[in-house]
């Protein structure tokens, strides 16, 4: 058993679960990750695989049809899954975010129609607030929904849908006329059923194709164009008009726990390849290890990875425990991708000239890292979030 990341407190059923998953990993996913990254090929036989272990219903209550686990231990679960492949925890993350949200803000109609078949992964889910011209002003959305009748008519584009091909599900975030002064409550999620596949995919919705991205391969990354599309007013998350913001900010706060596992798990894999080949690469007539040099590397690599881990995991426990975690959630996540990034390219760096090879893991571990930077919001917008919480907390009387 490897000393880093390790947990305390976890019950027998977490650790059946994480033991399970970490050999899924280790003989499934790690195996075959390079040839799929490499071809930019969906992982359909590792996602089955996923389904028939009961990954896609972990969180999903047993009422209806899921394993009804902690989001402590769904982030363990990611931390292993992104060890392996990143894209393959990133097939799960949106469908997590939107079961998520329906267990919160759902209607019991809305459970009982989606909850049980996404726990199988018969239905899976994606999640959508991104647009072409918009960055961080959520209230700046322009994708609207106009009420007709018991309907609204959708317009406008969507953009960066994680599983936005092979989704039929997907929570979208959108623009309503509520009257409200704040853009905030002007906002609402509609749940949008679609098939799988690129192309027009219902009439007045759109999918175009996969967007080709310098890593996260597999997975499919994609727009969402809505034209005229036209859709209940019983598809409103919750059937609550303008509360969209607040729904989806929950959901994000699941989300950027996620990324923060996602971030430990390739850290601790650059760690594991980077203190690996140290043992086996010589110069001067002694493994690299021995040298100075590279052993204070792997002390400070180690070091952050077990900090990551740790603010990771403190952060999923608070949302658990039904605590706000916004302030937590956002300091996880800022601190696991900047070390992550930080963590991985030492490892390239041990291993040389041949990091730079595509025969080493280590050179796709160098390309999925900078999206953890990005994704769920920058490093950045995580500082405004955490300095927001503490100035609150902290004001003076």
């Amino acid at each position: 058993m490897a000393r880093l990341a390790q947990t305390a407190g976890l019950t027998e059923v977490q650790e059946e679960i994480l033991s399970t998953v970490r050999d899924y990993v280790d003989k499934e996913i790690i195996p075959k990750a390079q040839e799929l990254e490499h071809a930019d090929e969906y992982p359909q036989e590792i996602v089955d695989g996923m389904k028939e272990m009961g990954l896609f219903g972990l969180m999903i209550p047993e009422e209806y049809g899921g394993l009804g686990e902690s989001l402590a231990t769904y982030a363990l679960t990611v931390e292993q899954i992104a060890r392996g492949w990143m894209s393959v925890s990133g097939v799960i993350n949106t469908h997590f975010i939107v079961a998520y949200m329906l267990i919160h803000h759902g209607t019991e109609e809305q459970k009982q129609k989606y909850l049980p078949k996404m726990a199988t992964g018969e239905i899976t889910g994606s999640f959508s607030m991104s647009e072409p011209e918009l960055g961080s002003d959520v209230a700046a959305i322009k994708t609207r929904a106009t009420r007709d009748g018991d309907d609204y008519i959708v317009n406008g584009a969507k953009m960066w849908l994680t599983n936005g091909g092979s989704s039929t599900l997907t929570a979208v975030l959108v623009k309503t006329d509520e009257g409200a002064e704040k853009p905030y409550q002007n906002l609402t999620t509609l749940l949008v059923e679609k098939p799988r596949g690129f192309g027009k995919v219902a009439e007045g919705l759109s999918i175009p194709g996969k967007i080709d991205k310098m890593g996260y391969k597999g997975v499919d990354t994609t727009e969402m164009v809505f034209d005229g599309y036209r859709i209940p007013q019983t598809q409103v998350l919750g059937e609550l008009p303008g509360k969209g913001f607040a729904q989806m900010m929950d959901g994000v706060e699941v989300g950027r726990v996620n990324v923060a596992a996602r971030a430990c798990g390739i850290a601790i894999r650059a760690f594991e390849l980077g203190i690996e080949y140290a043992q086996q690469r010589s110069t001067f007539g002694k493994p690299i290890a021995q040298h100075q040099a590279i052993a204070f590397k792997l002390a400070e690599m180690a070091t952050k990875v077990e900090a990551a881990h740790l603010m990771m995991v403190n952060a999923a426990r608070l949302k658990d425990r039904g605590e706000r975690n916004d302030v937590e959630a956002g300091m996880a996540k800022m601190l696991a991708s900047e070390y992550c990034k930080e963590v991985t390219e030492e490892s390239f760096r041990i291993h040389g000239g041949y990091g730079y090879s595509k025969e080493y893991e280590i050179e796709r571990l160098m390309r999925e890292a900078p999206f953890l930077l990005i994704g769920e919001g920058t490093s950045e917008i995580q500082k405004t979030i955490i300095s927001r919480g503490l100035l609150k907390d902290y004001k003076l009387r």
